[in-house]
């Protein structure tokens, strides 16, 4: 399997561009999938400097409502007419996030794209192929990332605490080895690899995407917080690549515990496993 990361929030050199967002290229054997669009056009752009042809995805699929996860949608559709993409049912609802100042920024998607053809929306787990899985989050026995406060969904006309209810992850199984990807992880990393193993009856042989310990540019959880996660990811025996909404503060705790069974990746970073 190959990863191309098109979008995060730093650069691998001064060759890429970076955005607060994520977006991955990754090519099985048989598909070419795009996770996540980032929050601008930026994904495109630095794809073609990694070589990779947008045009050529098989699948897109959005991991949750936020902009810096489908921002660059519009630009995707203009691209790839092909593509099936899968949306959770609610992902174009309106989202916020709480300021400082207690003014509230939309975050959401744009609502023009919704109707698009290409579009599929999950309600539930679906098998896209035997080796091709999308799941949501039922289990919820850990808590989730202390920073989900900020971030608010409009509900019976009012602004209220996102349950992240449209927020899904991607399985891949390839080669007998299984990759879980995570967009941001709002549910709760250890909730999310807890329903992976209700799921697969397995731990993940590796782990992909954002897990939101950062708040503001800072650290959005306790240190000690971390070092439970960080125990317990050991414990899996999986190996962990991180970036985005983790924060390098974030993966900086994380590394004192996991050493070499967690990586950083940053846009134009390539996994060959």
């Amino acid at each position: 399997m190959l990863i191309k990361v098109l979008a995060e929030n730093t650069s691998l050199s001064d060759k890429f561009d970076n955005e607060h967002g994520l977006s991955l290229y990754i090519e099985t054997g048989k598909h070419k999938i795009l996770f996540d669009t980032g929050a601008s056009d930026l994904f495109y752009r630095n794809a073609k400097k990694l070589d990779v042809d947008i045009r050529d995805a098989d699948y897109l699929i959005i991991s949750h409502g936020h902009y810096d996860h489908g921002g660059g949608l519009g630009t995707f559709l203009k691209a790839n007419n092909k593509a099936k993409i899968y949306i959770k049912e609610g992902a174009f609802d309106e989202f916020f996030s709480m300021k400082n100042d207690e003014e509230v920024e939309y975050i959401g998607l744009d609502r023009k794209l919704k109707d698009s053809k290409q579009i599929s929306f999950t309600r539930a787990n679906l098998d896209i192929e035997p080796s091709i899985k999308l799941f949501t989050n039922e289990y919820h026995k850990y808590p989730r990332p202390l920073s989900n406060k900020t971030l608010l969904a409009y509900e019976n006309n009012q602004l209220v605490e996102d349950k992240f209810e449209h927020e899904q992850n991607l399985i891949i199984e390839e080669d007998g080895k299984t990759f879980l990807i995570t967009g941001c992880a709002h549910n709760g990393l250890i909730n999310i690899i807890e329903q992976f193993y209700l799921l697969e009856g397995k731990m993940p042989d590796y782990v992909i995407g954002g897990f939101h310990l950062s708040s503001s540019g800072g650290l959005g959880e306790s240190k000690e917080n971390i070092e439970k996660m960080s125990k317990y990811l050991l414990d899996t025996n999986s190996k962990y690549y991180t970036g985005h909404c983790t924060g390098e503060d974030g993966y900086k705790e994380l590394k004192k515990i996991m050493a070499n069974n967690i990586e950083y990746i940053a846009c134009g970073s390539q996994i060959i496993i």
